[in-house]
């Protein structure tokens, strides 16, 4: 059996299509308030509306949370593979200390129950948030050590607590192995999230930075993923990254997908510190969650490079281009705009 957390994610929802079309049995964990319908909306992407509906109907949810101990004791089982893809994503000030206990802890739980339970593998989605960036360094490989620092995210931080609690699991006898994707591009919630890099463009976002970072596919995480768990190869980590784009060249790029203008005006880096701050005072007023943050004002002015060597030295693996990756999400963008227009 499989067990998969964080099933109505991005990332969740394209693996449990993925190891449905062939024919893998599989719990997932869902919250009692998510919204599975989301991941019956990521098959219709690929398949038929007839053929999504009968792969949704072969799940097997389990109504739970990583942070109730007791569920993943009942559900997961000896010899089970489990996919552990949960976390909050946030980079609103307000949900930092919740997201770093909620991401930590809830990961802890995931592998103590697969020490307790002897599962076959654990597969810990990861980021490359949690991976140290050396400023002296051409490429940010896995060997890069994480530091801390003033500026970096609280999301950051979760990530890499959270994988040190798989670390720890790995040194206590756990089969395991850490995947670190880059910015990953798919389809899906395109108000949240990575995906609503497409929304903004459509809207007529105005501003690009000079930053550069990696980008990988959806559907190559979740392969990658597989392959990885099928190998059998533990106690490694493996960056996942397509390939480096610079903001300006990706944003020109969704625009053409989307038959918009692209972004045109360089938001220096005096700029963003303004906005971030006039963000904040006005989510302090209103209540309302911050579009600009100080860590993401940070982040997008930085030029990282990341390598995915590792992963193509040791599986056979091909990465889709970023640009047929956009291509690609900017049709079942438009699809989606058009079917809510009617």
């Amino acid at each position: 059996m499989i067990f998969i957390t964080g099933g109505t994610g991005l990332v969740g929802a394209h693996l449990i299509y993925d190891l449905l079309l062939v024919d893998k049995k599989i719990k997932v964990l869902r919250r009692k308030n998510s919204n599975t319908k989301k991941v019956l909306q990521t098959f219709c992407y690929y398949t038929s509306e007839e053929k999504a509906l009968e792969l949704y109907d072969r799940i097997q949810w389990v109504e739970g949370d990583i942070l109730d101990i007791e569920c993943l004791n009942e559900h997961i089982s000896p010899g089970d593979t489990v996919y552990h893809c949960a976390a909050i994503i946030s980079f609103d000030p307000k949900d930092r200390e919740r997201m770093i206990d909620d991401n930590v802890q809830g990961t802890a739980n995931v592998v103590n129950i697969c020490l307790e339970k002897k599962v076959k593998t654990l597969c810990h989605v990861s980021s490359s948030a949690a991976i140290g960036r050396d400023h002296a360094s051409d490429e940010v490989t896995e060997e890069h050590a994480w530091q801390y620092h003033s500026k970096i995210s609280a999301y950051s931080i979760s990530k890499h607590e959270s994988e040190r609690e798989v670390w720890r699991g790995i040194a206590e006898g756990l089969n395991a192995v850490i995947v670190n994707p880059s910015i990953i591009l798919g389809p899906g919630d395109w108000t949240s999230g990575s995906s609503k890099i497409f929304l903004s463009i459509y809207e007529g976002l105005k501003f690009y930075t000079n930053g550069i970072t990696g980008y990988v596919d959806v559907r190559d995480v979740v392969k990658a993923m597989q392959k990885l768990v099928e190998a059998e190869i533990n106690s490694e980590r493996f960056i996942l990254n397509a390939e480096n784009v610079a903001f300006k060249d990706l944003f020109a790029d969704i625009a053409i997908g989307l038959k918009v203008k692209a972004p045109h005006i360089l938001a220096k880096k005096w700029m963003s510190e303004i906005v971030w701050r006039v963000e904040a005072f006005k989510s302090l007023i209103t209540g309302s969650k911050p579009i600009i943050t100080r860590e993401t004002a940070f982040t997008a002015n930085k030029q990282y490079q990341f390598s995915s060597n590792k992963l193509l030295t040791s599986i056979e693996f091909s990465y889709r281009s970023v640009s047929s990756s956009v291509s690609d999400f900017c049709k079942l963008f438009l699809k989606d705009m058009s079917k809510n227009m009617h």
